[in-house]
């Protein structure tokens, strides 16, 4: 029986997919799986039987990704599941911005109660008129799941469209519109757009990369959208930029102490994801995730293992080792069957930086002293049997 702990509610849809071979248990310390979605699990103590984390969405910074590596235990994360619900709010969000709706719909509220508002209204609104979108130019750095389908409905809004991502995927390069302009660095982008906005994921030299230097390359009056990470804005030079009017509205999913109250700030509740299909889409993948790798060792969008797909063993044992990307591994485990005449029908190895993963079909059954065998390997992390 595999235990599975949620550290989150997980929509059912998802836990729906689960076999009998399958159980809850609330229990952390008998868990050989974990699902998550926002709890911290950066200071848990993980135990040493868990085999597998999957996080239903794609952020995976409250995940201690180094330390589960370490440990053999394979990090799942469901990039793309939540796509769309991001970019009907990105798409929200350039409305909100060019329109000065929320500042409409502040000013009607303090004349509510007027017997007059309707009057005071026609009066009024021209305090709030904005721009239209189209044939504005919008800046998209960041060509994933999320930046592509954003560049696309803006393009289709009207909009002249630039997008800018050296390591873009040929998945993405082939979702990606004929019709979007192709740009090769963001200082392009900075220059020539009057929207920018960012779908990156917050590697080191992304953090604060819109900063005082790079709002100096933006034209007066450019309106910057985050809907991917809270540290790639500099909230220093973003407050300075709308004080001085350079950038005309900030419009963020990830309020914080500083933005939340800061003039020109439009501070949604990290509503990115929020919805019922997003949800939905994020658990089923997740737990289709973790059951291909419990079952057959399969490994797909894993943030610190390679992705490895053997297929289905379909006859004998599979053995799946997690181990530290060195020298002689394979040497050790292919010696250890041949020592002991046992024929091994298919080997994969795959590795990622520092740590590996290797799946061996063998004919017949496993002995127990093989499978000790195997984890008294200097370098080897985790070993199962399927």
């Amino acid at each position: 029986m595999v235990k599975y702990n949620c550290l989150n509610p997980i929509a059912t849809v998802g836990l729906d997919l689960f076999t009998d071979s399958y159980q809850k248990t609330d229990s952390m310390e008998e868990a050989d799986l974990a699902l998550v979605r926002s709890a911290s699990m950066l200071n848990m103590e993980l135990p040493d039987n868990l085999k597998a984390i999957a996080r239903a969405g794609a952020g995976v910074n409250n995940i201690p990704i180094d330390k589960c590596a370490e440990k053999g235990i394979v990090v799942f994360n469901t990039p793309g599941a939540n796509a769309n619900g991001v970019k009907e709010l990105v798409i929200a969000g350039l409305m909100l911005a060019s329109r000065n709706i929320v500042g409409g719909i502040n000013w009607v509220q303090t004349i509510k109660d007027d017997e007059n508002v309707a009057k005071l209204v026609e009066k009024g609104k021209s305090k709030f008129a904005g721009k239209e979108i189209a044939g504005k130019k919008l800046g998209v750095i960041g060509l994933g799941a999320i930046g592509v389908l954003v560049a696309n409905a803006a393009k289709r809004l009207g909009m002249e469209v630039y997008g800018c991502d050296p390591y873009i995927s040929v998945k993405h390069a082939w979702n990606l519109s004929r019709d979007i302009i192709y740009v090769k660095d963001k200082e392009k982008i900075y220059r020539t757009c009057d929207y920018i906005t960012v779908h990156v994921p917050l590697l080191d030299d992304m953090k604060k990369m819109i900063n005082k230097k790079a709002i100096a390359m933006m034209k007066d009056g450019v309106i910057i959208l985050n809907f991917a990470r809270d540290m790639l804005i500099n909230d220093d030079d973003m407050e300075e930029a709308l004080e001085s009017g350079k950038v005309a509205c900030y419009v963020t999913d990830f309020p914080n102490a500083r933005t939340a109250g800061m003039e020109g700030v439009i501070a949604i509740p990290h509503l990115g994801a929020s919805t019922e299909e997003s949800e939905d889409n994020c658990a089923v993948m997740a737990i289709k995730e973790i059951m291909e790798y419990m079952e057959h060792g399969t490994i797909k969008n894993s943030v610190n293992y390679p992705d490895c797909d053997a297929g289905i063993c379909v006859s004998g044992k599979r053995i799946t080792i997690n181990h530290k990307n060195i020298p002689n591994m394979l040497t050790q485990f292919t010696g250890i069957f041949s020592a002991e005449n046992i024929n091994i029908s298919n080997l994969i190895n795959k590795s990622r930086g520092d740590y590996a993963y290797t799946v061996l079909d063998i004919e017949g059954d496993v002995p127990e002293a093989t499978a000790e065998k195997l984890n008294s390997i200097n370098g080897v992390l985790k070993v199962r049997i399927l």
